[in-house]
């Protein structure tokens, strides 16, 4: 189901692209800062399915908030001068690979469970 979704938002994506101007470089941290914040949440997302813990309003709450938070945190930022966006993408990031080495994890555990099963299996015919 997941990956439904997954590859439909590509497609639309990719039309979406195609299809609009390029983005001006005044506006262009906004999009890259959401971006990531967006993506942290596919990740979060993936990963509680993974582990029986997905929850939508959860995923759809933090998909829009993270989001919201990390452009607000990028425009205050511009005003002062900082770049503060940084700190956003160093957690949103680390949070990214702490998710991908537990959706990583669940599938090497159960490749590794299927080739065992497969390998007992040609045992007991042997």
């Amino acid at each position: 189901m997941i990956f439904i979704a997954i590859i439909i938002g590509c497609i639309l994506g990719a039309l979406v692209g195609i299809n609009i101007p390029t983005i001006s470089y005044t506006y262009s941290s906004y999009l890259a800062i959401a971006i990531i914040a967006a993506l942290d949440s596919v990740f979060g997302g993936i990963s509680g399915t993974l582990k029986g813990e997905f929850n939508f309003k959860v995923f759809i709450s933090g998909f829009f908030c993270n989001s919201l938070l990390s452009i607000l945190l990028t425009y205050l930022g511009n005003k002062l001068n900082v770049d503060i966006y940084l700190a956003a993408i160093v957690v949103f990031v680390g949070r990214m690979f702490i998710n991908l080495t537990i959706i990583r994890k669940y599938y090497i555990e159960k490749w590794t469970q299927k080739f065992e099963k497969l390998k007992n299996n040609k045992e007991k015919v042997n």
